[in-house]
């Protein structure tokens, strides 16, 4: 019976004339590829027109990072905009970017998705963001992997047999942890699953808001109660009865839960 594993992964997997590849680099660019695969067969499949496959890819890229990390910079460090407004602009919007935030990312996604679908009445906003919370859960269990293998976003001490022991992060390798990354990496893996499962069914019969209703009840929930098994990110919340991720987990469950109950009322779409 396993009573910890070691988890001494190097963030960089190799460096090529100056140039660090690194794993999170690498399970961030897969989990989009994978994502904009599992969008073009949904594209293809009811009928969209396909010249619009690379701008939406190039919305989905700008808005995730944009959103993620202006997320993180007024969620977790707005507090350093009135000390110097200009470095603190400046090093939200240029690489490296070193904080992302999933909810920032959310929020961005979802008003890029908004103003993508004003232009294309075939492609309705509720059937994009439904549509494409497929392809973002898939992303998600990538993107939370390249967490785990930064060794970062770590849990919190724990006898579990699964325990990981964090080799690589120096503040947290005292004793086991939880692996929370990779906790959220599967719960994302299998909603992707799920997700599928029920468009491939139904397809255009589906009702609006059910597979992003499903997107944001499920992620968020879990997040919600996961984040009771993390490290705070930020010493502020350390002070907190709940955490900053936890906070706007709420927003996002309640926004999942009434588009969970729009489309039930309205029901299957006539065959």
């Amino acid at each position: 019976m396993l009573t910890e594993i070691i988890w001494d992964v190097d963030s960089i997997i190799t460096e090529i004339f100056g140039f660090q590849l690194r794993w999170y680099g690498l399970c961030f660019a897969g989990g989009f590829l994978l994502g904009y695969m599992v969008f073009t067969r949904i594209f293809r499949t009811e009928g969209k027109p396909e010249k619009d496959l690379d701008p939406l890819l190039l919305t989905m890229i700008i808005s995730t990072v944009l959103g993620a990390r202006i997320g993180h910079y007024v969620f977790y460090e707005g507090s350093h905009f009135l000390e110097d407004p200009v470095h603190f602009i400046t090093e939200m919007l240029i690489p490296p970017y070193a904080g992302l935030a999933s909810h920032g990312g959310g929020f961005g996604i979802v008003f890029a998705l908004w103003l993508y679908s004003r232009k294309r009445p075939d492609q309705p906003f509720f059937w994009v963001l439904d549509r494409m919370s497929v392809a973002v859960a898939l992303t998600g269990a990538f993107i939370r992997f390249g967490n785990l293998m930064n060794s970062e976003i770590v849990g919190k001490a724990s006898d579990v047999p699964w325990a990981f022991v964090f080799k690589q992060n120096f503040e947290y390798s005292q004793v086991p942890r939880h692996p929370a990354q990779l906790y959220e990496s599967l719960s994302c893996l299998l909603l992707f699953i799920i997700m599928y499962f029920i468009w491939n069914k139904y397809k255009q019969r589906l009702p609006d808001g059910l597979l992003s209703g499903l997107f944001f009840t499920w992620i968020f929930t879990l997040r919600f109660f996961y984040e009771f098994l993390k490290e705070n990110q930020v010493e502020f919340e350390d002070g907190m009865a709940l955490n900053m991720g936890q906070w706007l987990s709420i927003p996002m469950v309640l926004f999942g839960l009434f588009l969970l109950s729009r489309a039930y009322k309205r029901g299957l779409k006539p065959a």
